[in-house]
């Protein structure tokens, strides 16, 4: 037979520990493209609440100084922010009554269409 010599390895065995290794090895592949995308997920959520953060705040203050600048203007000490909180509720009921959810679906869609396609590198 062929493989009467003790010091070569059969085929068969070869190609399974070659197998075997090609197995492991993509697990860690996939285990290691796995930690990176939760990692980038991490960074993205992250970074989005501070912005959002930093924003409300700074509406928020924004809202309060002309609030201030209107009471000053009219002499009152609360006209201002009626007419702010009116502002604001004039804009409720437009968003209530008059936006379609359609019209953010369409937008979501086009900004999020493909996104996971596009990230993936082995493509």
């Amino acid at each position: 037979m062929a493989f009467d010599d003790d010091s070569k390895t059969p085929p068969t065995d070869s190609l399974i520990g070659n197998l075997k290794g090609y197995l492991d090895t993509r697990i860690d592949l996939v285990r290691l493209e796995a930690q990176e995308k939760a990692k980038m997920a991490f960074v993205a959520t992250a970074h989005g609440v501070t912005m959002a953060i930093i924003g409300l705040f700074f509406f928020i203050f924004l809202n309060v100084f002309l609030g201030l600048l209107l009471n000053e203007a009219l002499d009152s000490p609360y006209w201002g922010f009626g007419i702010i909180a009116g502002f604001y509720l004039l804009l409720l009921i437009i968003f209530v009554v008059g936006v379609d959810k359609k019209l953010f679906q369409g937008l979501a869609d086009k900004t999020l269409d493909n996104t996971i396609y596009k990230s993936d590198k082995r493509n």
